[in-house]
């Protein structure tokens, strides 16, 4: 296995590549700041409103059972992140750069079809929980708030024009609101904390139950996002580390620390997402809320709280606008690394914005606004089927000496990505055969 030579001068987000200093200290807080950013970037597609669909669902139709599910995809989520830092500091390539470089020409065109497939699904579920928040929290219509969120494309260019840190900090900002507002709403909730530890424990239940398969498959989609693994391997090269191997291993370091307490959090909030769906839907006997509109409505008078379901939508906006930004950055990597093309931002945000406007607005004008819910669940299982197209490429990569050098994955570490990579697969594949059953059944 081998890259190009020619490859190697290309800086992936050559705009903001190594534009972040890192202080010449040996305090562990001021580097541990400095290298802060990028992991929470990462984080808000695993907190985006897709996430809030399949949980809510999972919730409200089966308690506190699918916490397991939520867990075990963090983690993950946690080891795919990992190896991304590994892949970008230790190669100076992003994910979409390096199958360019190995793949043959049409296994690349190919991989970067079916990531532009994932890219268009999470960018259809931010754009209808942004919509949904503003039609919950201004009363503007579900159409009317999908052409609205097209055009969100301006507020993100004036934004990228200022730097990469400005951007990291609005969505840290975003991700703070979003987990403040879900600390409330499970202050409100009051859940059976017993309960709530015993949904951590995986239940084989999972697998022999259908219904609760294809929640699951979803909530894994939404909590491993293909895209970010593209992401987080182009962004963590915005710090400008001494390229020598005993630097590189302290960027390794904490880039990863950065990634995993990012996605603590997002394990916080996507736990505290479905512990207030079933505290509050499930166990009063509304197991068939599945839309986030019905949510909002019912939250306030079932948990006798005037406040929780506005608080519920502001998260909501939150959550889908955060989210966003990684999507735009996310199609600019992968475009420029598989391509080699290079789209001006605001151009490549809007078309892929509007290839996720088209399917929402005809599901909206043929089934109705309660066909959203729907939508947001299937999106996240998009999702999860495009996961084995990045997750096995990276594991490759990363466990490879040729190109990783005294950075490649530990005996340890490769037995773990292989065996999470191959779990990935299996479930897709066993989601595949339910869905293929019931057609036919």
């Amino acid at each position: 296995m081998s890259f190009s030579e020619n490859s190697a001068k290309r800086a992936s987000l050559p705009e903001v590549h190594r534009s972040i200093a890192i202080p010449e200290t040996k305090s562990f807080w001021r580097k541990m700041l400095a290298y802060a950013g990028p992991g929470y970037l990462v984080s808000v597609g695993y907190m985006d409103p897709g996430n809030w669909a399949t949980d809510l669902a999972g919730g409200a139709q089966f308690g506190y059972t699918l916490l397991s599910v939520i867990l075990i995809s963090n983690l993950m989520a946690v080891l795919m992140q990992s190896l991304c830092v590994r892949l970008g500091v230790a190669t100076g390539r992003d994910l979409a750069q390096a199958c360019h470089d190995y793949f043959s020409p049409r296994v690349s065109f190919w991989l970067w079809v079916v990531c532009e497939i994932a890219i268009i699904a999470c960018d259809l579920a931010e754009l209808l929980g942004s919509a949904i928040a503003l039609q919950l929290l201004f009363n503007i219509p579900l159409g009317w708030g999908v052409c609205i969120m097209t055009f969100d494309v301006v507020a993100l260019l004036l934004l990228q024009k200022k730097g990469f840190r400005y951007i990291e900090a609005l969505v840290i900002c975003l991700v703070a609101t979003i987990g403040g507002c879900f600390l409330l709403e499970v202050i409100f909730a009051r859940p059976d904390f017993g309960g709530v530890l015993l949904g951590y424990a995986p239940k084989l239940e999972i697998l022999q139950n259908s219904a609760m398969l294809y929640i699951a498959i979803g909530i894994l989609g939404a909590t491993v996002m293909p895209h970010n693994l593209y992401l987080h391997s182009s962004i963590v090269q915005t710090r400008d580390w001494e390229p020598t191997p005993e630097k590189k291993w302290e960027a390794i370091k904490f880039c990863t620390i950065d990634s995993t307490v990012a996605l603590t959090f997002a394990l916080f909030i996507n736990s505290a997402i479905l512990i207030v769906s079933a505290a509050t839907f499930h166990f009063s006997g509304n197991q068939g809320v599945a839309e986030i509109q019905d949510a909002y409505k019912l939250l306030s008078p079932l948990l006798g709280v005037s406040a929780a379901s506005a608080i519920f939508a502001i998260a909501l906006l939150a959550s889908g606008q955060s989210s966003t930004l990684t999507a735009t950055l996310a199609g600019q990597i992968v475009m420029e690394g598989f391509l080699q093309l290079r789209l001006p931002p605001g151009l490549r945000r809007l078309v892929t914005r509007l290839t996720a406007v088209i399917p929402a607005l005809i599901c909206i004008l043929l089934f109705g606004e309660k066909s959203t819910g729907n939508l947001l669940v299937f999106s996240q299982v998009v999702l999860s089927l495009q996961l084995p197209f990045a997750v096995f490429p990276l594991v490759m990569f990363t466990s490879d000496r040729r190109l990783m050098g005294e950075f490649v994955n530990s005996w340890l570490l490769k037995l773990l990505a292989w065996v999470v990579a191959i779990i990935i697969a299996g479930l897709n594949f066993w989601l595949l055969l339910q869905l293929l059953f019931q057609q036919f059944k």
